[in-house]
């Protein structure tokens, strides 16, 4: 049945009004419909429209044409936005390439490593990227030749000039078929299910340590100290509830966080008699020798139990610098050991908080806090690192303590019995790595650990790549060395069997060599290889599921960090390049396996610290004068002098496996292997993004 008339014509003539809201410039364009189908569009100001929409009437549908206008000038405007914005962002990145390619400073300029290595051996791993590059370019220019003569069926234009090459070029590449097939693939494929093994014994042990913080979480599973600190004793009186506590600052011309360190030491809730703060300065500059000295003596004036050392021979770096003060007559007054780095401050209530665990647990010899960040959304590269470290402390070390009571020492921010280190054999310089070796050896000795995820320390994370790679470059090359000097103790010691399999094959050969290996040999040598060698594959779990489930895993400690799932990915595999000639110098001790490089330190303070923040002010002000003296003496300011030394650089290797790796996207598009080939492509565009340094601190 047909509907009624009059119902017909109310429904024709219902319109529907259209607000179309433009970002820039802020205002808006409504269209009202009228009965008599009189359109008229009125621009209203953001504000008014709501007073001014309240005379919208009702048109005819008909009339919605105009509607439609508005929104495609909208979509047009915001297109054109985006477009602004790319074009904007192309010309910044186009501009910064272009600066880091005229500079010419690369990264065999930077002295990243020791002056005395021999340049040969510096070069060796670039060597074996390149040549892998040259045979990729090789082997894709020779497919795309097979392609496009074997697309070509015509040959009524052909001379015979073209038909010989043809012949030939059909010759050369069954050739090489045949060549790959018997001789290449094999051996390929191996290796490339050998580093599947590896990866998957990884990501079960990545799972189990997941696992693991979960039921700690579930439970409630967390260090509880069997007394806790007397709060109704006066601190200045002392008394059995506060052990006696040496704090060590140890730094090397750290001028720009010497202050907040100091500060923040000195300002620990502990009763003065039962604590003795040693600044323990490497540092080689008179000027800021002269500044941390005159810090020190400032506070002193304040009745803080503070004295400054300085050693004439700097050896052995940082452990060295440790085992010169714990060697000081005084030391065997005291209790326990807290080693602060010149970047940490620790809140007031950080002896309070670990200190009690000591008590009445005669086998604790090291309480660990976690580390927190005040740089940690400064870029792309701090925002990366904090994700690795969130998951490292929160899920490694947490569930190591509290399962196996063992774990890496991270250096600083813990408190260490100083029986415990006289029973290991005190520090050593042998590695670059003396927080973990002492941490072995105590272990070694049968003395417990206890890590404290809800007890932080502020410290600051490196800002630029190249800090980032140096940093990373001991991290991984020290605990090779370790490994080769403490295997043997290992083997002799008497601890349990399980515990000297945790620490061979867990700690050191899983965790320390098998990951850097597998990390950089499967994604970034296999995988493109494989694109030119169809023959050896590799499965699309291993490429992407797997992956992208581990980095989920990671990313769940910086809940926050979600956005940064991808780029965090791409990133650690990146990465994988200095972590892995890292790994392979220190297990063979090549070239720069024992420089130690202090990690460069902006000397940001968190933003709630606002009392900090003005201290810092006062006293830049109160000894801005000594550092420009003697830079006015020299005719040149310091400022200048500063900014000469920092630019960025252009990496090498990075840069020839970015190209290694959009090669064999190319590749791999052209035999339209799909998930193979977006992997290659944006792996191999962050390697770009890496390699020209455009990933961290930018400095014009």
């Amino acid at each position: 049945m047909a509907p009624p008339l009059g119902w017909w014509n109310e429904e024709a003539h219902r319109g529907t009004p259209v607000i179309v809201k433009m970002e820039n410039p802020n205002w808006c364009i409504a269209e009202i419909s009228s009965p008599d189908d009189d359109d008229e569009c009125v621009m209203v100001a953001g504000e008014e429209f709501a007073a001014a929409g309240g005379g919208a009437r009702k048109g005819a549908r008909g009339r919605n044409a105009k509607q439609i206008t508005w929104v495609l000038l909208l979509k047009a405007h915001r297109v054109a936005g985006c477009l602004t914005s790319l074009a904007s962002a192309t010309v910044g990145v186009a501009s910064a390439v272009r600066r880091r390619v005229v500079s010419g400073r690369t990264d065999s300029d930077a002295a990243v490593f020791s002056p005395a290595e021999s340049p040969l051996l510096r070069s060796r791993f670039y060597s074996c990227i390149k040549a892998f590059l040259c045979l990729s370019v090789v082997l894709l220019g020779l497919e795309v030749a097979a392609l496009a003569s074997g697309r070509r069926g015509d040959e009524t234009f052909a001379s015979s000039f073209v038909l010989g090459v043809r012949g030939l070029l059909e010759s050369l590449y069954g050739g090489w078929v045949r060549f790959r097939v018997e001789y290449i693939a094999p051996p390929l494929q191996f290796l490339a299910d050998a580093c599947v093994i590896l990866f998957l014994i990884q990501s079960a042990d990545r799972l189990i340590l997941c696992l693991g913080c979960f039921w700690m979480r579930f439970k409630g599973i967390k260090p509880i100290p069997k007394s806790a600190m007397g709060t109704s004793k006066d601190l200045e009186s002392g008394g059995e509830d506060y052990p006696m506590v040496l704090v060590q600052i140890p730094m090397c011309n750290e001028k720009e966080v010497y202050q907040q360190s100091i500060a923040a030491v000195c300002n620990l809730d502990w009763p003065k008699s039962s604590i003795l703060i040693q600044v323990l300065d490497d540092s080689d500059d008179p000027t800021t020798q002269a500044l941390i000295k005159k810090e020190v003596e400032k506070w002193q004036q304040n009745r803080a139990r503070i004295v400054y050392r300085h050693r004439v021979v700097r050896d052995g770096y940082k452990a060295g610098n440790l085992k010169s003060a714990m060697n000081c007559s005084y030391v065997k007054d005291y209790e326990f050991v807290t080693i602060f780095d010149a970047d940490f401050k620790p809140l007031p209530d950080f002896l309070k908080r670990t200190v009690p665990h000591f008590k009445d647990n005669e086998e604790l010899g090291l309480v660990q806090a976690r580390w927190s960040f005040v740089n940690k959304d400064e870029n792309l590269l701090t925002r990366l690192q904090n994700i690795n470290l969130c998951f490292h402390f929160e899920v490694e070390q947490q569930v190591n303590g509290a399962f196996i009571n063992f774990f890496g020492f991270n250096g600083t921010a813990g408190v260490w019995r100083i029986k415990a280190l006289e029973d290991a054999g005190g520090w050593l310089e042998r590695t670059t790595v003396e927080d973990m070796d002492i941490a072995v050896r105590a272990h070694l000795k049968g003395w417990k650990f206890i890590f404290l995820n809800d007890v932080e320390c502020q410290c600051e994370l490196p800002e630029s790549y190249e800090a980032y790679m140096k940093q990373q470059h001991r991290w991984h090359s020290g605990p090779m060395q370790l490994f080769r000097l403490s295997l043997p103790d290992i083997l002799r010691s008497k601890i349990g069997f399980w515990k000297k399999s945790n620490l061979i094959f867990l700690f050191f050969l899983l965790r320390k060599l098998i990951l850097p290996f597998y990390s950089f040999t499967l994604f970034c040598i296999v995988l493109p290889l494989t694109m030119f060698v169809p023959e050896a594959e590799l499965p699309a779990w291993v490429v992407c599921y797997i992956p992208a489930t581990m980095s989920f895993l990671s990313i769940l400690p910086a809940a926050t960090s979600f956005p940064f799932i991808v780029p965090y990915l791409l990133f650690e595999n990146t990465m994988s390049v200095t972590k892995f000639n890292a790994m392979i110098s220190g297990l063979f001790q090549l070239g720069s396996a024992y420089e130690w490089v202090v990690t460069k330190k902006s000397g940001r303070s968190s933003e709630g610290d606002l009392i900090s923040l003005a201290k810092k002010e006062l006293k830049q002000q109160r000894h801005a004068s000594v550092p420009n003296l003697e830079a006015i003496a020299n005719g040149n300011p310091q400022h200048e002098r500063e900014m000469k030394r920092k630019h960025n650089r252009i990496y090498r290797k990075e840069l020839a496996l970015a190209f290694l790796l959009l090669t064999a996207s190319a590749r791999s598009l052209l035999s339209a292997q799909g998930i193979h080939f977006y992997f290659l492509l944006f792996q191999g565009i962050s390697f770009l993004l890496v390699g020209l340094d455009l990933i961290g601190e930018q400095v014009d």
